[in-house]
């Protein structure tokens, strides 16, 4: 049975960090391609970073390149984004998201556009 879990979300203030993380089970982790996305009321969804199934290879929205980084312990199962510098745009329900099936990179465009998913973190950055 896949599994995703995010912890880490919390009230940071402007140009503070956080550290996210997802656990992840039920499926050869090191094999795919793994997500985070983001939804919020007010900027709704948004697709924020991917990263290869080695790690090696990252992707960003414009809005987080040089702020955000993803990263991923194959070892232990976990996928990571570390959050530098964040702004109060940043606020929202962070998810991470993967499929299965392999379409490359993917850029779903909603959280049902995934075939697994979390059950998100929440993210405040308020001052």
């Amino acid at each position: 049975q896949v599994q995703l879990v995010e912890s880490g979300g919390g009230l940071v203030q402007p140009g503070g960090s956080l550290r996210l993380t997802c656990a992840a089970s039920g499926f050869m982790f090191d094999t795919v391609r793994m997500y985070w996305v983001r939804q919020s009321p007010t900027k709704g969804f948004e697709w924020v970073s991917g990263i290869s199934p080695s790690g090696i290879q990252s992707v960003y929205t414009d809005s987080v390149k040089g702020r955000f980084a993803a990263s991923r312990d194959n070892e232990k199962d976990i996928l990571y984004l570390q959050m530098n510098n964040v702004k109060p745009e940043d606020t929202a329900v962070y998810y991470c998201a993967m499929t299965l099936t392999d379409y490359g990179w993917f850029y779903g465009q909603h959280l049902d556009d995934y075939e697994y998913f979390g059950q998100g973190t929440q993210v405040t950055v308020s001052s």
